[in-house]
């Protein structure tokens, strides 16, 4: 069912680490503090919505590009991970993203510099190495197997949580291991006594047991899933590697401050296989810390009674005490046949969605697998099991035939799903009253081969989105990897691709099938086979900049100069975000005016070589208008006194008596009240915004005159 490689590519498994800092923040806001996580957030949604640098009018290949690489000892099958101001002893405070290896070496580098790591360790103890490809039996990652999965980085601790495999002991009778590590971001030294040894068994008479239980094999079993922590639990995932035999799907769980078991949960306890790999996705967590996974083939006879198997399933999960229970699940209706076809749910991994406030179904998951089909569920009821069906009526949502094979994790952005399956191109489906569009509301034309990618986003929060994508199509033959970026509001724009600069200037390692790139803080970070390649604006491009301006404070329609350099094309001229009518002088001088609704805040100027913002701010004065009081009578004889009050408050107010006029902010409302001489009688106002009996009030938008009325 489909031309995707044979199940050797199909059961890794799925690793998870939460990070504790965003553990309740669902909408997935990534700090520019940081990347803690796969695919950025809990949610898994990919969206790093703090990227003031990177836009789409300088991501192209005249202003952007590769700006260095950093060699590594082996394949990066994990995404790059990044702190802000990192202390390092003895070398000061860095920027630094953190690389595993195959070869289970964690690099520290400088974010921002190329040069040697600030640190590395190797996480294989005891005289051991990483596992040769061969002891098991399968090419799927060659030539070694260590680390595979993306770490966890909780900033609250300073402390990566990572898990590395390793063969140890003589060559005649070898011991394999998988440990979970928690090292000091800053230095790599391990911490809270570790690592610890994974371990576990359970009830069961599946594949592997001895009747009665099932133990843990780290041989057979591999963690590909990214890890997550969720309130001081790190989850670690597994599935197999080629789909030999015997294996399950496992969700472990440990203590994050004492590396100690807090819960195991297997997928198919009395069956075979049910994998959770999902092509290296994380486990995805929504605002009240349930945990969702999708399983690959295997057996399922959940729907039977007394059945405990899941395999080709969506599966809900709660931690309570020390215990991982399962309370809900979804399995397709076709799963006998996406079992008999190798068309597993599970190399596609889930997100969890916004909640969307006024749709009939507001907490939403969705999903896609092998067979091709988006599935949108319901968090708080996920459909379970339509035994006898030929749909999925029971949930949201099925969009059958939406993409080709999937193994990838989705993306979010302005309620825009993006997906980019195998054999397919980047597509964008809008989300809109709780539903997607069942066809893309806009599509690139550069189709990927297996496995398609991971897409994420970046944005300065509503606006500004680009899609990022990495080809890795070639890792078979070792080819280049390639770096797509499209604008996010219509994915058809291919804003860059790094084989489009002459002379091979961009061109990245081998590829890494299933990696996913890190971009933050103007730069964008890929793992490769043999190096971490580093992209960002060129410093020789045409990018402006904004040096000075003058004057740096006034009303609306005041004149600015602004100074800087490559000016020339300027697109556009904003005051904190509001867009003001300019003219370019020249490449260093540009002549715009304060605009109506402008607020105190930085410049920026736009040209086709990107975006510059100034670092300091223009205060924006409020234009402030006379305002005149003027009083008459039929006769000349009636007369009165009138005051005024003001919101805002002014310092100065009208007494008419002897004031008669004053100067208020543009906004103000002034409110006028007459107090008559003996003998006189009101007649009325002229020239009020509204009138009560003896009071008038106007709003200051301009310079103002009323006139009081008396008789006689």
């Amino acid at each position: 069912m489909g031309n995707w490689p044979p199940r050797t590519s199909s059961r890794v498994t799925l690793a998870l680490v939460l990070c504790l800092a965003v553990s309740s923040a669902v909408l997935a806001q990534t700090p520019s503090q940081g990347v803690f996580t796969y695919h950025n957030d809990l949610a898994r949604t990919g969206q790093n919505l703090n990227e003031t640098i990177l836009s789409p009018s300088n991501v192209n290949s005249t202003s952007f590009g590769k700006l260095f690489a950093n060699p590594v000892d082996g394949q990066v099958y994990a995404q790059p991970l990044y702190v802000a101001n990192v202390v390092i002893p003895d070398q000061g405070t860095h920027n630094v993203v953190y690389v595993a290896t195959e070869n289970n070496t964690v690099y520290a580098f400088d974010a921002d510099t190329q040069g040697a790591p600030l640190w590395h360790t190797s996480l294989s103890i005891n005289g051991g190495t990483a596992v040769p490809s061969s002891d098991v039996n399968c090419s799927d990652l060659y030539p070694v197997i260590g680390v595979t999965s993306t770490p966890v980085i909780d900033p609250t601790t300073n402390t990566l949580y990572i898990v590395a495999k390793t063969k140890e002991g003589p060559a005649t009778a070898p011991s394999y291991f998988q440990r979970l590590h928690a090292l000091d971001i800053a230095t790599g030294a391990e911490k809270f006594g570790g690592p610890a040894a994974i371990e576990a068994t359970v009830s069961g008479t599946g594949d592997g047991s001895n009747g009665t239980t099932i133990t843990f094999d780290p041989f057979q079993q591999m963690n590909r899933p990214g890890l997550a922590l969720v309130n001081g639990v790190v989850y670690i995932a597994f599935a197999s590697h080629c789909d030999h035999n015997p294996y399950h799907g496992w969700i472990l769980a440990y203590d994050a401050s004492q590396l100690t078991q807090r819960g195991v949960f297997i997928t198919t306890p009395n069956g075979i296989a049910g994998g959770i790999w999902q092509s290296g996705g994380s486990v995805a967590v929504d605002e009240a810390n349930n945990l969702y996974v999708m399983t690959g083939n295997g057996t399922f006879d959940a729907n039977l009674p007394n059945g405990m198997d899941f395999g080709d399933s969506v599966l809900k999960l709660v931690q309570g005490g020390n215990t991982l229970t399962l309370v809900d699940y979804f399995t397709p209706f076709s799963q006998a046949l996406l079992e008999a076809g190798d068309a597993d749910l599970g190399s596609g991994a889930p997100m969890v969605l916004p909640n969307q406030s006024g749709a009939p179904v507001p907490s939403l998951l969705v999903g896609a697998g092998k067979g091709g089909t988006i599935y949108l569920l319901n968090r708080n009821k996920l459909g379970q099991f339509c035994s006898g069906c030929t749909s999925d009526s029971q949930i949201v949502q099925s969009i059958p035939s939406a993409l080709g094979a999937n193994f990838s994790t989705p993306a979010f952005w302005n309620n825009t799903v993006y997906f980019l399956a195998a054999g397919d191109v980047l597509k964008a489906f809008a989300l809109s009253d709780g539903r997607l569009s069942t066809s893309p509301t806009s599509q690139a034309t550069t189709k990927f081969g297996f496995p398609g990618a991971t897409p994420s986003v970046s944005a300065n929060g509503t606006t500004g989105g680009i899609v990022w994508a990495l080809q890795t199509d070639d890792f078979a033959t070792n080819d280049p990897a390639v770096l797509h970026a499209y604008d996010a509001d219509n994915v058809a724009n291919e804003l860059y691709s790094s084989n489009q600069a002459a002379g091979g200037r961009d061109t990245l390692g081998p590829a890494v099938k299933f990696t996913v790139p890190t971009v933050i803080n103007g730069k964008v970070y890929v793992g490769t086979a043999t190096e971490l390649d580093v992209f960002g604006v060129l410093p020789y491009s045409n990018a402006p900049t904004i040096t000075s301006f003058a004057p740096t404070s006034g009303p609306v329609g005041t004149s600015v100069t602004i100074s800087g350099t490559n000016f020339t094309g300027a697109t556009a001229v904003t005051f904190n975000g509001v867009s003001a009518s300019s003219t370019v002088s020249s490449a260093t001088a540009i002549q715009a005016t304060v605009p109506s609704g402008a607020t105190t805040g930085p410049l920026s100027v736009t040209t086709a070589g990107g975006t510059a913002t100034s670092a300091s701010s223009f205060t924006v004065a409020l234009q402030r208008f006379t305002f005149t009081v003027n009083k008459a009578s039929l006769l000349g004889i009636g007369n009165g006194t009138v005051i005024s009050t003001s919101s805002p408050d002014s310092p100065t107010q009208i007494n008419c008596g002897p004031t008669c006029s004053a100067t208020y902010d543009s906004g103000t409302t002034v409110t006028l009240t007459v107090t008559l001489d003996l003998g006189s009688t009101f007649n009325g106002w002229r020239g009020c915004d509204a009138v009560s009996g003896t009071t008038c009030t106007v709003t200051m938008s301009a310079a103002r005159s009323v006139t009081a009325n008396f008789l006689p």
